[in-house]
């Protein structure tokens, strides 16, 4: 072949690609941001690379990153423990920020305690929480999603996920009505009115939550009239004062009497918890912890365990700045995979002050296909219209994108972002990035007729020129 041959054949092909991904893009709101990245695995060759070095919020992508980096460093088997243990008159549990830890478990807890003696606590019942430190809710966290479950406080003492289900009725009155499990120690008032569907859009009228630092809830505005009611799921705000309740309530059902006052902290300044407890409770392996972080996009487990990456690695309480400095640190120590460039305040994604790049996703992505057998991770990830939060996403349940991909999603406010692998129609497996940014489709009028979005239509034609080896 000759040179000017093979430079043709080159330019042809990068002319078939580019307009490829030109009809993918012309799907997309004008403003929007696209960094997309597409690599054969079987080839070696990277098929598109289209700004690929853009800063971008990578949303719930970057839970990649932290499990990777969990993986690294604390293994398979690392399991998070919860202890109880008497120190002189006091009685001590030791909280580690498990994600998983239920009231049915502490429960559990003070029962062995009691089996082993604990009938009555003279002192203060100490709830420690010092193996995490500083802020519970990552920088760059919207406010007004503070009181919603999917941003729940990370803390150390962490319990039933750190939120509460509720529901909202609608009422023939024009009111609302909100019902909280009587067991729940929160409170939930509402001054929301009900109203009809042309009442709301006329009034710019959205249902809205005041949140405040004692576990109180106020909704207000207005919500649209319902049949059935509106599942509500809030963020505890303060993880001790909702804790000390449950626990106020269990020594009871227990028959523990409790002379003192339920204390957060430590009894003394060097309080080191007991390697023989009177009990202890663990929670199921990290193996199977990041697969319901994966497949769910959990955000209070990636956040408490990047917590504990912070600190276990650096020996110290663990913090949103540690923990993800932690995650940079072991990656490029284990992995060789630099991403020092990149901005993370958090380890699930949540907040709007994360910044990576395509480039970045795809070396970490990498690294975990390659090393699969080790890590078993590529197992944890969401398949395409099957599973986790790909089950139900418009673009992947049809053929031939139904079955086809294995990735991880992720979703902010503008952002509409996919890291993951896609299995082509002649057998290869490309490693793909899409980040999308600032998406901001015009809405449509309330009787025009359904119509695919934007972002489907665009996935779509994305997908389809991979699966079918037309990129």
């Amino acid at each position: 072949m000759t040179l000017r041959l093979a430079f043709s054949l080159f330019v042809m092909i990068t002319s078939s690609v580019q307009a490829s991904v030109d009809t993918a893009l012309q799907q997309l709101p004008k403003g929007s941001r696209a960094s997309l990245f597409v690599h054969s695995l079987s080839s070696g060759k990277t098929l598109l690379n289209h700004n690929s070095e853009q800063m971008i919020p990578p949303a719930s992508t970057q839970k990649l990153v932290t499990a990777l980096a969990a993986k690294l460093l604390l293994t398979d088997n690392y399991q998070f423990k919860t202890s109880l243990q008497r120190d002189g008159s006091d009685v001590v549990i030791n909280f580690s920020g498990d994600p998983t830890l239920t009231e049915q478990n502490l429960s559990q807890l003070l029962q062995q305690a009691k089996q082993s003696g604990l009938h009555s606590i003279k002192g203060n019942l100490w709830l420690n929480d010092s193996v995490f430190t500083g802020y519970e809710r990552g920088v760059g966290w919207p406010w007004d999603i503070m009181g919603i479950g999917y941003s729940a406080p990370s803390s150390a003492i962490t319990l039933n996920q750190n939120a509460v289900m509720a529901s909202i009725y609608t009422e023939s009155n024009g009111k609302t009505r909100v019902h909280v499990p009587q067991h729940q120690s929160i409170e939930v008032n509402t001054s929301a009115i009900s109203v009809s569907k042309s009442e709301k859009k006329s009034q710019f009228c959205d249902l809205e939550l005041l949140t405040s630092p004692n576990n109180h809830y106020h909704l207000s505005g207005c919500l649209q009239q319902r049949s059935t009611p509106l599942p509500l799921k809030f963020a505890v705000q303060n993880t001790f004062l909702y804790s000390k309740h449950v626990v106020q309530r269990l020594l009871t059902d227990h028959n523990i009497q409790l002379e003192g006052d339920i204390l957060q902290g430590v009894p003394t300044a060097d309080f080191q918890p007991s390697e023989s407890p009177l009990a202890t409770h663990q929670s199921e392996p990290l193996s199977l912890l990041i697969k319901t972080m994966l497949k769910e996009s959990n955000n209070l487990y990636a956040d408490n365990i990047t917590k504990t990456l912070g600190h276990i690695y650096y020996q110290q309480a663990g913090s949103f700045s540690n923990g993800t400095a932690a995650i940079k640190a072991i990656l490029l120590q284990q992995a060789n995979i630099d991403i020092e460039l990149a901005v993370l305040a958090d380890g699930s994604g949540l907040s709007r002050n994360n910044k990576m790049t395509a480039q970045q996703l795809s070396t970490v992505l990498s690294y975990i296909y390659r090393h699969n057998s080790e890590l078993n991770l590529l197992d944890a990830l969401p398949t395409s219209g099957v599973d986790g939060t790909l089950k139900y996403r418009a673009s992947m349940r049809k053929a031939p994108i139904l079955n086809a991909i294995t990735a991880k999603s992720g979703s902010l406010f503008g952002s509409y972002n996919m890291a993951g692998f896609v299995n082509t129609k002649k057998g290869e497996i490309l490693l793909f990035i899409q980040l999308i940014a600032d998406y901001h489709p015009v809405k449509k009028l309330d009787n025009a007729p359904p119509v695919q979005s934007p972002i489907e239509r665009f996935e779509r034609d994305f997908y389809q020129s991979m699966i079918n080896d037309t990129l």
